[in-house]
Formats: C-alpha cells, sequence, structure tokens
C-alpha cells in the first residue's frame, strides 16, 4: 500500500497496513520556520534554506528528506510550484536564522516602529509582526467602515492580510496562461510522488466576514443583522463557488484532497449555535462541497476547523463534509474517545494525533505515551490520519518532533 492509497483507504474507512501521516500537507499540519531550523539541525541533515512559504504563521516547506525520515503519506499542492531559486529572496527569521520567502511577498522593514511590514497593492499596511512576535498579525479589516456592497467586497480581498499575501502557487499560476500553468505544476507533482497531494482551497465564509468588518462587528452583524449577513454570505459563496469551478476543472485530477477553511470553534465551544450555523453557514458550505462531488467525484472534502465543534459535527457531515481537522482534543466536546465512538463512522478525524501544547511542555517519553494512547483510541476502523493539532510551533524541542512522529508507529 503506497501513501496515497493508505490515505485514501483512511478517509474511506478502510483496513490499513499502518496509520497515514500528515506533516504540512496543509497549512494547519505545519511546522514554525524557527522550529524546522533546529529539527534539520538535530537530525544532523544537509544544510539546506530554509523556505517559508506561508509568511503569516512562518511557516517552513518540509523538505523530501524530513518527509522520507518520518515516513509523510501527504504533500500540500503547492509544492509542485515555486522550484527556482529566482522565486524566493532572502531574509531573516525571528531568532536570527537566515531563510527564504516568496519573492513576491518580500517584507519591509519599518524600524521606526521596531516591526516587519506587508502592504497591499494599493500601498496600505495590511500586516505587521512587532519585533519579539513570531508570526505577522492583522492591522486592517477593509469592511469595518464604510460601504459593503459587491464593489467593495471585491476590492476587499486585496486589502485583507489573510485574502492579498500569497503562498505559492501565488502569482506564477496567475495572469495570462494561468490555467496552463497552474496544470502543468499539479501534474509534474503528481506525476513525482505516490503521496497523497492536498490543494488548499479556502472558501471561508465565517472568517472571511471576520476579517473584512472584525471579529466584533460581524459577531454584531449576525446577532442583529441576519438579512446584511446573507447578503455578504450569498455574494462570498457565488465568488467561492467560480473560483472553485476553475480550481478542480483545472487541477482536480491531480489532487486527492480539497482543503477548506472555517474556524467555527472557540476553546469552550462553537462560535456560535447549532441553529445559527444552519441558517448562516451551513447551506452554503453544502453548496460548495456538494459542487466538488459533481465536478470530481474523486475527491475528498477536508475542512480546517479549529476548536470546540462537537455540536456542529452531525449538520457538518451532512453538508457533505468528508474530513476534518484539526481536531482540537484540548477544547470542550473535542475528547477523542467520544468523537470516535460517535463519528467514527461518518467522518475521518484528520488529527488529534498529538496536543501540541504537550509536544511543547512535556519530555519525549512523555510526548510519546501522550501519541500512542491518542493513536490506539483513534486507529481502529479507519477514518483517521495523524496530524498534531494545528501547527508545531516554534519553541517545540526537536526531540518531541522526532518522539511524536516515530510512536506514531509503535501504537
Amino acid at each position: 500500500m503506497n501513501s496515497r492509497e493508505r490515505v485514501r483507504a483512511a478517509l474511506n474507512h478502510e483496513a490499513l497496513d499502518r496509520v497515514p501521516i500528515d506533516f504540512a500537507g496543509h497549512r494547519s499540519s505545519g511546522i514554525a520556520a524557527v522550529a524546522y531550523a533546529k529539527l534539520r539541525e538535530h537530525l544532523g541533515l544537509e544544510r539546506k534554506p530554509i523556505r517559508v512559504y506561508d509568511l503569516i504563521q512562518q511557516l517552513a516547506i518540509v523538505d523530501q528528506d524530513v518527509l522520507e525520515r518520518f515516513k509523510v503519506d501527504t504533500i500540500e499542492l503547492g509544492r509542485g510550484f515555486a522550484l527556482e531559486e529566482e522565486h524566493w529572496a532572502d531574509w531573516v527569521l525571528p531568532d536570527g536564522t537566515p531563510c527564504k520567502v516568496p519573492a513576491w511577498s518580500v517584507p519591509e522593514r519599518d524600524e521606526a516602529n521596531h516591526r516587519w511590514i506587508v502592504r497591499s497593492k494599493s500601498g496600505r499596511i495590511i500586516a505587521q509582526m512587532p519585533d519579539g512576535a513570531l508570526y505577522f498579525e492583522q492591522t486592517y479589516h477593509p469592511l469595518a467602515e464604510g460601504p459593503d456592497d459587491e464593489k467593495a467586497i471585491d476590492i476587499a480581498f486585496d486589502e485583507c492580510m489573510w485574502t492579498a499575501i500569497a503562498s505559492p502557487s501565488g502569482p506564477l499560476a496567475s495572469g495570462p496562461g494561468r490555467d496552463r500553468a497552474f496544470a502543468e505544476g499539479a501534474k509534474a507533482l503528481r506525476d513525482s510522488t505516490d503521496r497523497a497531494i492536498l490543494g488548499l482551497f479556502g472558501g471561508n465564509l465565517l472568517e472571511i466576514g471576520q476579517f473584512f468588518y472584525r471579529n466584533d462587528n460581524f459577531y454584531m452583524m449576525m446577532a442583529s443583522e441576519p438579512e446584511r449577513v446573507e447578503r455578504f454570505l450569498d455574494y462570498l459563496t457565488e465568488i467561492h463557488l467560480g473560483n472553485l469551478d476553475k480550481f478542480l476543472n483545472t487541477i482536480g485530477d491531480y489532487i486527492d484532497v480539497i482543503v477548506f477553511g472555517d474556524d467555527l470553534g472557540m476553546q469552550g465551544g462553537p462560535q456560535m449555535s447549532p441553529a445559527m450555523y444552519r441558517q448562516l453557514f451551513k447551506p452554503r458550505h453544502s453548496r460548495m462541497w456538494k459542487r466538488v462531488k459533481e465536478i470530481k467525484p474523486h475527491v475528498k472534502v477536508n475542512l480546517h476547523c479549529c476548536g470546540g465543534v462537537r455540536q456542529l459535527l452531525p449538520d457538518l457531515i451532512d453538508a457533505g463534509l468528508d474530513a476534518i481537522n484539526p481536531v482540537q482534543i484540548n477544547a470542550k466536546g473535542m475528547d477523542a474517545t467520544g468523537l470516535k465512538a460517535d463519528f467514527g463512522k461518518s467522518i475521518t478525524l484528520w488529527g488529534g494525533g498529538c496536543d501540541t501544547q504537550v509536544a511543547v511542555m512535556r519530555s519525549p517519553e512523555q510526548v510519546a505515551d501522550h501519541v500512542r494512547e491518542q493513536v490506539r483510541i483513534l486507529k481502529p476502523g479507519g477514518g483517521f490520519v495523524f496530524q498534531q493539532v494545528h501547527n508545531i510551533l516554534a519553541n517545540v524541542p526537536p526531540q518531541n518532533i522526532i518522539a511524536m512522529f516515530d510512536a506514531v508507529h509503535e501504537a
């Protein structure tokens, strides 16, 4: 059984030779570049430039030698792009480690305010990383004040950190000949690996409302102006569906999983009631996820969704979801035993394999014990892909990372 077959078997709740492992197959299964540099050094691997593909979260591209060391079964579609030295520019990580960032999104130094900044095409500062921080933060919410008609929404995509800063493929698959370049890169990646390929699509609804309007404003709109929210979401969904059609018709034959995003939960439970989810978001999620099945029936739908979302899982499953990550086991209602018992036959739990807080605070032996227990709970009957609960943070010791991945095969 190769990696692609293993992941697909897990998604189909079939018998497996071993638990499939996702490491950096999508953004929330990745690793902070600071931690990745230390991991490579600890493993005694060849020195290579540290490439930061996700500037906002400071996430590193995981090289082939590390993927092989940890028997990783996934790879992100973006790894088929930005393969030439000219696509990268020199920069430096917050701890002083030299690195490379995409040449089209090099941060600008603002010495007067002791920070790095990113500007939109219009020149507005949309993101900053103050000295001492480890990632960029949003500084401008384009719809927080002023109009929110369709024209304003269209403009907002270029004025928001989360939608304007592109990771590979980025502009390498845009402009004239975009579809051809995108398809060629995806096909070349498919031909080069037997790992399951994850295509990051996004399709965020709640989160784009929060990114554009600011969290507090969008919460109040959801409660007091639901018709206004529905108008916004309807227009947003049409944008997503148009992009989804083009995405799948161009590269759908070369991916195994499409990853959507919407953080619907918090530490203490969902960000909204199940009733509000059913009214505002479920019909629109359902339209997008069912469109995937109409265009490319073989592609599985995975939602990145942080927090305590147990109460929403029945509706997410009903809307057409195949898998959910990162399965935040330390949030309310997200105990692995209960999730597996109640939902393990209906959805793939893509995550929950290691609480990232444990990975930071415990010894390698304690991390390994924790992972073995999580795998023991989640492995039976398939429907489980191992990943840690969100990114490996900058302060996770390399010994703990090694213990985490090695323990998966010991459970």
